[in-house]
């Protein structure tokens, strides 16, 4: 329940903030007592120093709102606009693959980028290959390959007509901006700018509530204003990585563990990170697994459940279990499974999704009501249905009889195999890649499936080499969680490769932190009001989960 009297505090306490140089935040551990005069901003927090980010003689200004005791937003503006960014058309180079309905990249070997400059050349567009190298990581990076520019604008629209002479050639092109691209040594020169929102929870002082939220349900999707605004937020981000395409799954269902209130929603792809929220707003980066099964009393076979709360063969971001193509994690990728036993929970919606094979429905106390030789119905209040498709129909036909009783346990697991214990103050978060892993750089890219090795690094170039807006969550030695959102995909805010994304939550003092869902999803909303600039095109994007700073603790 949200007490209205830290509503009044709240409305007292943003009327203050003040703009600073980095160097005159205050020093860590400063008194956070309520504010009555400027003099109060000393309890904000303290960075080591500016952001490791740009060149390091770029300007960088700090504006520090307490937004409660223990709560702060740093909006953190970095660098000027920089004239050496322009507009240029990059051209989608034609697979060398033996597949004729492979797709075109970004990125090719460099005879293949240079047999289309020169094509494009004889067709009158002065074409250009540049060799695109990655900082390297921990797992991935390098010699990414080779692309094909044209054209050098003042505006995008100015790239029109570019575009419209490489489509005559026979290419697809579109216009970018140069600000954004991620290339090795590149962000050591470069002077921005950069704009960025931090949320600063200090567990020792902050008496309100860090948690998460999906909405009504969990195949809806909703904005995070939306979501902060429903729960009486003092503020909020957008939380992990969540299915957007029907063809993908039910929209708004994580593709990734979550967990609300101590219960398992979720399960994980693969042994990803998560960001885990413990007793007392405590918090920290852990990778977790699950291991989900169906018994009945006196019958020691089990049955093995292939997820929770989402369609039965669509597994996204995949790392499941004997899924196609792999059993990896596969970042922004569907794999495929047609013989699955899934498990769902009130929490999924109105109605568990339809088609053909078989669901079992069992009520509170595990008794089997109703075997339904199709799928798709509503799932009892504290209860769950079963749902099997292919060859598992005929394994879970065998075990769910009507007045039966079935045993779902959805637990999850630590790295090193311990049970993952959970209270009604435990909610996980998916994301990934690790960014800062014991006070060090360690971006594990490859790892988490944000490297593919089919695709001439495209996807790689695209999500994790390119500037993007990101939202990063970690710890601090203080213990204090960090959540930032960086504005990209604009020539006001240029975005962050994954690298410099890392290199940001280190210089933030974090010593570990995770990349959650970024790109149109990065938002954050002070007191019900957008405080950043979303990226997408219609604005503030509606989402899976969000994170939530909410003025009363739950206990």
């Amino acid at each position: 329940m949200i007490n209205p009297n830290h509503r009044h505090r709240r409305a007292v306490i943003t009327a203050l903030a003040v703009s600073l140089p980095f160097a005159f935040l205050a020093p860590a551990g400063a008194s956070t007592a309520a504010p009555t005069a400027p003099a109060q901003q000393t309890g904000a927090p303290s960075q080591p120093g500016p952001l490791d980010l740009g060149a390091a003689d770029q300007p960088e200004t700090r504006t520090v709102t307490a937004l409660a005791p223990g709560l702060t937003r740093t909006a953190i503006t970095r660098g000027t606009p920089n004239q050496d960014f322009f507009w240029t058309a990059e051209v989608a180079v034609p697979s060398t693959s033996p597949d004729p309905d492979a797709p075109a990249s970004a990125l090719s070997t460099q005879a293949q980028a240079e047999k289309v400059a020169d094509k494009l050349n004889a067709a009158g567009v002065v074409a250009r290959v540049e060799h695109v190298q990655s900082p390297r990581l921990a797992d991935a990076g390098g010699d990414l390959g080779y692309r094909v520019r044209a054209g050098h604008f003042t505006a995008k629209a100015d790239g029109a007509a570019t575009v419209a002479q490489i489509q005559a050639a026979g290419y697809k092109s579109s216009v970018i901006y140069t600000g954004w691209d991620g290339d090795e040594g590149s962000s050591e020169n470069d002077h921005g700018p950069w704009k960025l929102e931090v949320l600063t929870i200090d567990p020792k002082e902050f008496r309100g509530d860090l948690t998460s939220s999906f909405g009504p349900n969990l195949e809806d999707r909703e904005t995070t204003s939306q979501l902060a605004a429903a729960s009486g937020a003092l503020a909020a981000t957008n939380g992990g990585y969540f299915v957007m395409d029907p063809a993908a799954g039910a929209p708004g269902d994580p593709a990734g563990a979550a967990v609300h209130d101590g219960k398992v929603l979720s399960e994980p792809v693969g042994h990803r990170p998560s960001l885990v929220i413990g007793a007392k707003n405590n918090t920290s980066i852990q990778r977790l697994h699950w291991h989900g099964t169906v018994t009945a009393p006196g019958n020691t076979a089990a049955l093995a459940l292939d997820g929770l709360n989402r369609v039965p063969g669509l597994i996204r971001n995949c790392g499941g279990t004997d899924d196609t193509p792999t059993n990896l994690p596969l970042h922004d990728f569907t794999c495929t499974d047609a013989n699955e036993i899934v498990a769902f929970t009130p929490e999924f919606g109105a109605s568990t999704p339809s088609g053909p094979g078989l669901e079992a429905v069992l009520d509170a106390r595990g008794t089997v009501t109703a075997v339904n030789n199709i799928r798709g119905t509503a799932v009892p209040a504290g209860g769950h249905t079963l749902q099997a498709t292919g060859t598992d129909v005929g394994k879970l036909a065998a075990l769910a009889k009507p007045g039966s009783k079935l045993k779902v346990d959805t637990d999850l697991l630590t790295g090193d195999g311990k049970l993952f214990k959970t209270s009604a103050t435990t909610d996980v978060v998916n994301g990934g890649p690790t960014l800062v892993q014991h006070g060090k750089l360690n971006v594990t890219a490859k790892r988490d499936g944000m490297a593919r090795t089919d695709d001439s690094n495209s996807f790689f170039y695209g999500w994790v080499h390119k500037r993007n807006p990101r939202t990063i969550a970690g710890v601090d030695a203080q213990g204090r969680t960090l959540i930032v959102t960086a504005d990209g995909r604009q020539t006001t805010s240029l975005g962050l490769s994954i690298k410099e994304a890392a290199d940001v939550a280190r210089s933030l003092g974090m010593v570990n932190a995770i990349n959650l869902d970024g790109g149109g999803s990065t938002t954050m909303v002070q007191n019900g009001r957008v405080v950043n600039s979303p990226s997408d095109a219609a604005g503030e994007r509606p989402i899976g989960d969000a994170l939530l700073l909410l003025p009363g603790r739950k206990e």
